[in-house]
């Protein structure tokens, strides 16, 4: 398991993808599931610039881990910020327009999309949010 903790900052974005792709590469992740996986980066880190130390800003943590079987990658986002469960708001309905549907989750709606498992909890002052992909 590697782990990088950064300021939760827009400027940590890439900073943290490239943490996450190096790992990635070790493993001859799939292109596919690489650009997936660096979508899901940018908005579940994005939330955590935005909301979890409004308007401040604190620490955030990344941490990647391989399993084996099946072979798959799980990402772990740790913060200190106000709780906030994303996976508890009702997934945008995507039958609609753009105009028609109500602003905001289509971001989480596509990272639950496109990975395999997304976990949260708020636990000891921490945010905890978990996405799995299978490699």
């Amino acid at each position: 398991m590697k782990e990088l903790t950064v300021e939760a900052t827009v400027e940590s974005i890439p900073v943290i993808t490239d943490f996450v792709d190096e790992q990635l590469a070790r493993y001859d992740c799939p292109m596919k599931a690489q650009a997936q996986i660096d979508i899901a980066i940018d908005e579940l880190f994005s939330n955590i610039v935005h909301y979890a130390y409004h308007p401040g800003t604190g620490p955030a943590t990344v941490r990647v881990e391989v399993l084996e079987e099946p072979l798959s990658v799980v990402i772990t986002f740790i913060d200190q910020g106000v709780p906030y469960d994303p996976l508890a708001k009702a997934d945008p309905d995507v039958t609609l327009s753009a105009q028609e549907r109500e602003i905001g989750g289509l971001g989480i709606y596509i990272v639950k999309k496109n990975m395999n498992e997304i976990t949260y909890e708020y636990k000891d002052g921490r945010n905890i949010l978990k996405i799995r992909k299978e490699l």
